[in-house]
């Protein structure tokens, strides 16, 4: 009989890995984003919504890094740079790639020709930004894709950021 503890492994699995580093990234890009603008939120409802969130994704965030030492290698730090280049940068890179899905299923549930020949526009133009973001962030080192570990890092350092505003 196959147990999980019996047959534990140093490290977390690739595919796990990169979707830990999806799910900080994103959360982190949209922490430091509901941090700069909960007190622009005037209906106090939706601001104690927006509050909550904030709560949640820092506990959120919390709970994802303590499984960054599992990753498979790399080293890692905590930079204390305030140049938010690259958090603008990745706010419009989840924009763009938001934006693919979201045409992409939208145009599954289009009936209407000139619909989807707006909406097949339209998601051509979102990979087409969705591509221009990711080379500039790639050349600019804030989306290392080809190098893990620094992935990883990058990773860490904006979940610690968001966390500490």
């Amino acid at each position: 009989m196959y147990t999980y503890e019996a047959n534990r492994q140093q490290h977390l699995a690739w595919h796990e890995t990169l979707e830990l580093h999806e799910l900080t990234a994103f959360q982190s890009n949209q922490l430091t984003h509901f941090k700069m603008v909960v007190n622009d939120v005037k209906n106090p409802t939706l601001q104690a919504l927006y509050k909550e969130a904030i709560m949640s994704i820092e506990q959120n965030l919390k709970e994802l890094l303590q499984y960054f030492p599992l990753a498979p290698q790399g080293n890692r730090n905590s930079g204390n740079d305030q140049d938010m280049t690259a958090f603008y940068a990745g706010q419009l890179l989840g924009f763009a790639k938001t934006s693919v899905r979201s045409y992409a299923i939208a145009i599954t549930e289009t009936a209407t020709p000139q619909l989807r020949e707006t909406l097949q526009k339209q998601l051509n133009g979102a990979i087409n930004l969705h591509g221009k973001v990711f080379y500039f962030m790639l050349e600019q080192g804030f989306y290392p894709s080809y190098d893990l570990p620094k992935l990883l890092a990058n990773d860490v350092a904006m979940a610690n950021k968001a966390i500490s505003l």
